[in-house]
């Protein structure tokens, strides 16, 4: 039961977004604000836990996200492979486990690794289920919608 006696929703799902917008408006750079959202998830997925949450789906990386400046994209690639390394152990420990959804192949090959070896780890536990949407898109969405049903058909 989560606070003031209802339940808690089974699924959450939260689209991040404004992270620059975030840091701008505390005149800092817009990696502080990147910065800033990893520890927002932290405490989300603390939240989750504590309230026996289910799943939480965090959209992170949207395919359009490659078109914003390279050395942006290059700091948010870094983040991305500095959060999985901080947070697998944790995961792992927590009983949580890591999903990510989305075209990885235009991830480096070490992320790619990175991504693998962290759902591996955590395949098998039964907490919550974090799944982030990394480069996903609706083109995205409606190609793998596709091949589960001809798999299905055949």
């Amino acid at each position: 039961m989560s606070e003031g006696n209802c339940p808690a929703p089974q699924h959450i799902a939260i689209i991040m977004d404004g992270n620059g917008r975030w840091a701008k408006k505390r005149h800092q750079p817009r990696f502080m604000g990147h910065r800033a959202g990893v520890k927002a998830v932290e405490d989300i997925v603390a939240h989750c836990v504590k309230l026996d949450v289910a799943v939480l789906s965090l959209f992170a990386f949207s395919s359009e996200n490659w078109r914003r400046p390279s050395k942006e994209v290059s700091l948010l690639m870094e983040l991305f492979a500095l959060a999985l390394k901080q947070q697998v152990k944790k995961l792992q420990k927590n009983n949580i486990r890591l999903q990510i959804i989305g075209d990885l192949d235009r991830f480096s090959a070490g992320l790619q690794k990175q991504i693998k070896q962290a759902q591996e780890l955590t395949k098998n536990n039964t907490g919550l289920t974090i799944n982030v949407a990394a480069n996903y898109g609706g083109r995205w969405d409606i190609t793998q919608s596709v091949k589960q049903l001809a798999e299905k058909v055949k």
